[in-house]
């Protein structure tokens, strides 16, 4: 369990970093666009630190926390950011 927090829990925090970023930063109707650059950030960053954990157990539970996690931030910051 301890490699499954351990690689997937940074790919959510950058997907809510730059949820975070691009809600302060950005223009309204460019913040769709930037989201979707940081979920595909976020799906490149899950399998770097896949390729550089070297481990194949349990890869596709991993791979897929990460992705479904940062798809559900980024989903959720562009709901809130929809209705703001």
């Amino acid at each position: 369990m301890t490699w499954l927090k351990w690689s997937v829990v940074p790919v959510w925090l950058l997907s809510l970093t730059g949820a975070l970023i691009i809600g302060v930063t950005a223009a309204p109707e460019m913040r769709v666009t930037w989201l979707a650059i940081t979920l595909a950030g976020a799906i490149v960053l899950t399998f770097v630190i896949q390729i550089a954990i070297q481990r194949k157990e349990r890869f596709v539970a991993r791979a897929t926390a990460s992705i479904v996690g940062s798809l559900a931030l980024v989903a959720a910051a562009t709901a809130l950011f929809a209705i703001v």
